[in-house]
Formats: structure tokens, C-alpha cells, sequence
């Protein structure tokens, strides 16, 4: 089903540089990257009355099953991508190249704006520097960097969460915005805020810095990672002026859109859900396999090829 936007029309691609190739488009190329993903994802941002559902791309053919399916916005996660494809732990062992590599082919699969996850920035400023750079030059819209510390990273929700001190992580996101502004203005610098859970931290470090991060950081939209409550997600929002959104954290339940949009917030955090669908119909494959054997292979197959015969 194709989704429809807010006045219930189907979305409208623009022809040439606009979003990706294999076949979705013209190839994207770094000029028009320029001109419309970062562009294009602030517009989704800025909306009023509506909230930007970002999903998460497990792999670009999924990209591409998504950007037919009407999706607007989508995160590379580094869990939700390397768990994947390399089975490694979301602690810093990805490197910036193999990060980059990935999303080249998932930014050149889709015309939606696509954000990365920078983790910490894999170094110190001149390595924020050249992965905001090489990020806008293969048309990614826009990256999302941590305030966590590079040598105890730990994937999002885990225990044991260190926070850098709060100057290393305003020169970190300051870093970002000065190489964003050599090349592309339009490009959107997300900051993720650990600070609420993390051994170093608390509610009263995490509305402070989310504060810190907009205003001296420069960055053009937060997160708060870990909301202990509906409460919480309200104190933080009156600190920010900008783009905020909030992920699920210890909330009991998930927020609706509308519990969202009553919130202030700009995006609905979704990104597990697409890889999620994807590893519980594998599993429920193999799991199939387990009791069946060769046989089950056999027979889908048979399945499909009889499925696709002229009636």
C-alpha cells in the first residue's frame, strides 16, 4: 500500500539528481546530494502538525522495497546494519571506512534522505571532520554522533555507558558543523545524548547538555536516548529549541504518533522495526528448515516457481 502524505496524495519523485540510482532514479551524484537529501530531510523536520517517522535500512535492497513503499526518512545504524551483515557488537569495532562503504550503496538505492550513524566520530576532530565530509560526498542527508567515550563504547541501552566530559563533546559536534559548512549547509548534524543512564551522568547532566549540544555544539537536532518516563521526554523538550525526538528508552510502552506530535516531538525513532521483520521471517525460515531438512527448500521453491506460472 502506498503511503499518502498529509494533503492524502501519493508522494511525488522529482526526476535527475534527486535521490539514488539502481534503478529508482537518476545515480545520485555529490552536487545533487548538496541540493536535496539534506535539504529535503530539514524540510521533513520543519513540518508543522506532522511527525517524521525515521525507519532503519538493514541493507539497500531493502532501502529500495521501502522507497517504493512510500518511507520518508531512514537511519544506517551500525547495529542495526554491521549485527547483520558482519555479526559485530555495536562497540566501536566498525571502522569509518566500512561504515562508509555500506551506506554508498544504500544512499545510491533510495531516494529519501538517509542519516548514519557517526557512533563517536571514530576519533577526535579531524576524524569528525572527514567522516561528515565523506558522508556528503556519497549523498547521505545528514549523521548522527554520541557523546559517548570511543574506547568504552557500548551499543544503545546497554549498561555501563560512559559519557565524555562535556567540552570533548561540544568540540566533537562543533567539529561537525565547521566541516558540514565547507560543503553543505543544507547537511543535518543529530547529536545523541547518553547522558541520562550513563555512570557519569543523570537527568540534570542530560538536560543540560542537550542545551550545550544545541547552542555551542551547533547541532541541528537531538536526541534523547534513554527516557525514564513521559515526564522526562517533557522536561527535555522545554530545553530545546530546535528539532528534538526521543526514543523509546524504559518507556513501558512505545508512543504513539500522536502521543508524539502532543509532545513536541519532530521524529518518531523507529529504526529497529524493518530489521526486525526481516530476522523473524529468516528465522522462521530456518527454523522450518531444522524440522524439515533439504525437503523444505525443495518445496518453497517448487512454490514460488509454480506461483509465478501463466494461469
Amino acid at each position: 500500500m502506498t503511503r499518502r502524505n498529509s494533503q492524502g496524495t501519493a508522494p511525488q519523485f522529482a526526476q535527475g539528481p534527486q535521490g539514488g540510482g539502481r534503478g529508482v532514479s537518476e545515480p545520485l551524484t555529490p552536487e545533487g546530494a548538496r541540493a536535496s537529501q539534506g535539504r529535503k530531510l530539514r524540510d521533513l523536520l520543519a513540518r508543522k502538525g506532522t511527525v517524521l517517522c525515521v525507519l532503519g535500512t538493514p541493507t539497500a535492497s531493502a532501502a529500495q522495497w521501502m522507497d517504493e513503499a512510500g518511507v520518508e526518512a531512514a537511519f544506517i545504524g551500525t547495529s542495526i546494519l554491521f549485527g547483520r551483515y558482519g555479526a559485530l557488537p555495536d562497540t566501536g569495532v566498525v571502522t569509518t571506512t566500512e561504515s562508509l562503504w555500506a551506506a554508498k550503496f544504500i544512499a545510491e538505492s533510495c531516494r529519501f534522505p538517509v542519516i548514519l550513524d557517526g557512533d563517536t566520530g571514530h576519533g577526535g576532530p579531524a576524524a569528525v571532520r572527514r567522516l561528515v565530509h565523506e558522508s556528503i560526498m556519497i549523498g547521505l542527508a545528514g549523521i548522527r554522533i554520541d557523546d559517548q567515550e570511543i574506547e568504552a563504547k557500548r551499543s544503545t541501552g546497554s549498561s555501563g555507558i560512559q559519557i565524555v566530559p562535556r567540552e570533548q563533546a561540544v568540540a566533537r559536534y562543533q567539529a561537525a558543523v565547521k566541516a558540514r559548512n565547507e560543503l553543505d549547509p543544507n547537511f543535518v548534524i543529530m547529536s545523541q545524548c547518553y547522558a541520562r543512564r550513563a555512570d557519569n551522568g543523570g537527568m540534570d547532566e542530560l538536560l543540560a547538555r542537550l542545551q550545550l549540544y544545541e547552542r555551542e555544539g551547533g547541532c541541528d537536532w537531538v536526541q534523547f536516548e534513554r527516557p525514564q518516563s513521559v515526564d522526562e521526554i517533557k522536561r527535555a523538550r522545554a530545553v530545546v529549541k530546535g528539532p528534538f525526538s526521543a526514543m523509546q528508552g524504559d518507556l513501558p510502552k512505545a508512543l504513539t504518533m500522536a502521543e508524539h506530535l502532543e509532545l513536541g516531538l519532530n521524529a518518531k525513532w523507529a529504526t529497529g522495526w524493518p530489521g526486525s521483520v526481516m530476522s523473524a521471517a529468516a528465522r522462521a525460515a530456518t527454523a522450518e528448515y531444522k524440522m524439515h531438512g533439504d525437503a523444505y527448500v525443495i518445496d518453497q521453491m517448487a512454490a514460488r516457481s509454480n506461483s509465478r506460472e501463466p494461469a
